[in-house]
């Protein structure tokens, strides 16, 4: 046998996070038996929390703001890539008054801490970091998206977005560090485990394996995406857990070789590769081009010599991610963009003008319409879509299963797939971007059978199955950008209005009047998929 060496599986080898000073109070330094105790304040916990989850919901990175404005100066870079970072930088402008979030989907808010040996609280910190989040979720106009069971298949909001993930660790030292992530359904859906073996590891069939698995992400998590690859983990949970971080930033300061020790490290050569097949898929920002990703990080792991565990996630346009520590100097909190609007170009991208579809007329011209054009069309919508969701699906379905006949506003207007944040003071509507297309699909062909879901607006791709019910009864899916929720608010939706199942809260059935609303044609009456034409 070989000596015994403990070796930290995640040396992160510096922290160049800029943190910003939060406050002095709630931290002292006592001394314990000849060490030095870091002792922090239950209301620090709180605090700190209730600011992080603040900033991260209408605040991005400078790094990621920068990533998008280099989309707009790429030659390479196609209109709808410029249109989708241009609408981007947008929405972060918005944003970034504070007042409506970037996204409409607020999060699952997870918290990661790394908790010295020498960081005293005296409480159960994971109360009083939840206490933080509730008074955030309370206070700001976020959406509540978390539900809890009362059994199987019963299940209601709890209207405070908690329970929250946090996960503590413990670690050596007088200091207690942490990432703050809200994850989105969006993304948090499009976080993978493949179980593979020693045979993944060559060139080739690497290649193919990464070919292959992009195409699972799709385009539902909002695109362009900084995206993990994490090849092996000691188990599944932990590859997993690599994962979320990695896509995170949390490890861009890895090592980059691995050592006897089983150190995880960086692979850079991979991530170049990974990041050209990516670009090579034609995916592009959502709507086809070069910009499926911001970026990628590929990383390896050791692994039981039985199982190659690969992990596969993103964090979305929304990159909702913002790291913290606390130490004898304060309670400090990593510096977001407060300013935007510097990484705007002097003027908006010269694009090809998109065609105006009013929704207000008959739902046969409407139709009769849209069938003039091919999918990957931009459109700039105006008039009344109907907002249902999941639950509302449900609902309906339960209706016609039961007899009655399908709502006359399903079969009058368009659908749009969505659940709004709350309301801000004096404004129509809180943020209200796209929810994910593919949680509906098994409703489209009863629903179209009876007259409704006739033309349908979300994100993301959607299955065979919408496709040939399209075909079949002459209807269409329409894209909307995922990810900019703000600027939708504030300059396409004029006017909301609860119409059905008000029971539901962001659920419910709503009634909406829209202008200047961009979308795509992605599926056809024809039979035409814009994704499977890539």
């Amino acid at each position: 046998m070989t000596d015994f060496k403990y070796q930290k599986p995640f040396p992160i080898l510096k922290d160049d996070t800029p943190y910003r000073l939060l406050t002095k109070d709630y931290v002292s330094v006592t001394e314990c038996e000849g060490r030095t105790i870091l002792k922090v304040a239950p209301e620090g916990l709180e605090l700190l929390a209730r600011e992080a989850f603040t900033d991260v919901s209408f605040y991005l990175r400078a790094t990621h703001l920068k990533k998008l404005a280099d989309i707009l100066q790429d030659p390479e870079a196609t209109d709808n890539d410029r249109f989708v970072a241009h609408t981007m930088l947008l929405n972060q402008v918005v944003s970034a008054e504070g007042e409506l979030p970037t996204c409409q989907d607020t999060g699952t808010a997870i918290v990661v801490g790394k908790k010295g040996e020498n960081v005293f609280t005296g409480v159960n910190d994971a109360k009083h970091l939840s206490q933080g989040i509730y008074n955030t979720y309370d206070e700001k106009n976020l959406r509540y998206s978390q539900v809890v069971p009362f059994s199987m298949f019963t299940e209601k909001n709890t209207g405070t977005n908690l329970p929250a993930q946090i996960d503590i660790y413990a670690e050596e030292g007088n200091s207690y560090e942490f990432l703050f992530i809200t994850k989105g359904g969006g993304s948090g859906n499009k976080t993978f485990l493949y179980q593979q073996t020693k045979s993944l590891l060559t060139e080739e069939n690497l290649t193919k394996f990464v070919q292959e698995k992009i195409y699972d992400l799709g385009t539902s998590a909002c695109p362009p995406y900084h995206l993990a690859l994490v090849i092996g983990g000691t188990s599944a949970e932990a590859t997993l857990a690599a994962v979320k971080k990695a896509s995170a930033g949390y490890y861009d300061n890895l090592p980059t070789e691995g050592n006897e020790g089983g150190q995880a490290f960086r692979d850079l050569e991979w991530e170049k590769k990974v990041e050209e097949i990516c670009r090579k898929s034609g995916i592009g920002a959502q709507f086809g081009g070069k910009y499926f990703v911001h970026d990628v990080r590929v990383i390896r792991l050791p692994r039981h010599a039985a199982s190659c565990p690969v992990g596969l996630g993103v964090s979305c346009s929304a990159d909702r991610n913002i790291k913290a520590k606390i130490t004898s100097d304060g309670i400090f909190l990593e510096e977001l963009e407060k300013n935007p609007a510097r990484f705007l170009p002097k003027e908006a991208p010269h694009l090809q003008p998109a065609v105006d579809i009013d929704l207000d007329q008959p739902m046969e011209d409407i139709l009769k319409e849209l069938s003039k054009y091919p999918v990957k069309t931009r459109l700039n919508l105006k008039g009344t879509l109907i907002v249902a969701r999941d639950i509302a699906h449900a609902q309906i379905k339960k209706m016609i299963d039961d007899g009655k006949p399908m709502p006359d506003y399903f079969k009058n207007h368009p659908v749009y797939y969505a659940g709004p944040a709350k309301t801000p003071k004096g404004m129509p509507s809180g943020s209200f971007g796209p929810t994910t297309a593919g949680r509906m699909d098994p409703y489209v062909d009863e629903f179209m059978q009876h007259g409704g879901s006739m033309v349908m607006l979300a994100k993301g791709n959607r299955s065979q199955q919408v496709t040939d019910a399209c075909e079949k009864h002459g209807g269409f899916y329409l894209g909307s950008i995922g990810g900019p929720a703000a600027i939708l608010a504030r300059n396409s939706i004029k006017s909301v209005e609860v119409i059905d199942f008000p029971e539901l809260g962001m659920e419910a059935v709503r009634k909406i009047k829209v202008e200047n609303f961009p979308a795509f044609i992605i599926v056809d009456n024809k039979g035409n998929d814009f994704f499977k034409q890539l």
